[in-house]
């Protein structure tokens, strides 16, 4: 399977690589969304592999050749910056929710240190009671389901004798 994705992957590149080469050969405009269309991939996979991103880049600033007019069109342009932005935020959300995690990590290790805690093996031993109590509680519940049914065949066998008695 993993080999799969990496023929899958190599295959992808090379599609990219040949539509970069076909659009520089063809004077077109060279654009991220452009590009991935051409190479029948997706956007993101450009901008998973830096180096291909780097050439993209790369091949459309290069100067004109043979005519070529090089433009970056203002859609391309504001698609980038809003595909930028949009990664940026969620990094920045990623990093808030990682800094979030180590300071609970940090303040539960402080807290542990300073001796303000119960220690560890208290703690340890109030769980254990905790779950001696509601193992009580269950067996206090099965105890007294038995004694019920132990009640009722003694009063069922009262009546059976009395009932065998009444015969004779």
């Amino acid at each position: 399977m993993i080999e799969g994705k990496r023929a899958d992957s190599v295959r992808r590149r090379e599609r990219v690589l040949k539509a970069i080469d076909s659009i520089v050969k063809s004077g077109g405009d060279i654009t991220v969304a452009g590009l991935a269309r051409a190479a029948r991939v997706d956007r993101t996979f450009l901008y998973r592999h830096r180096d291909l991103l780097e050439r993209v880049h790369a091949a459309a600033t290069t100067p004109a050749e043979e005519g070529r007019i090089a433009a970056v069109s203002r859609v391309s342009l504001q698609t980038d910056l809003a595909n930028a932005l949009e990664r940026n935020k969620r990094l920045t959300a990623r990093i808030r929710q990682l800094e979030t995690r180590l300071s609970a990590q940090l303040g539960e290790r402080v807290w542990a240190e300073s001796g303000l805690g119960a220690p560890v093996d208290i703690d340890q031993l109030q769980r254990r009671i905790a779950l001696l109590e509601q193992e009580v509680t269950a067996k206090q519940g099965e105890l007294e389901e038995r004694t019920e049914e132990l009640e009722a065949a003694r009063a069922a066998n009262r009546e059976l004798t009395k009932a065998l008695n009444h015969h004779n």
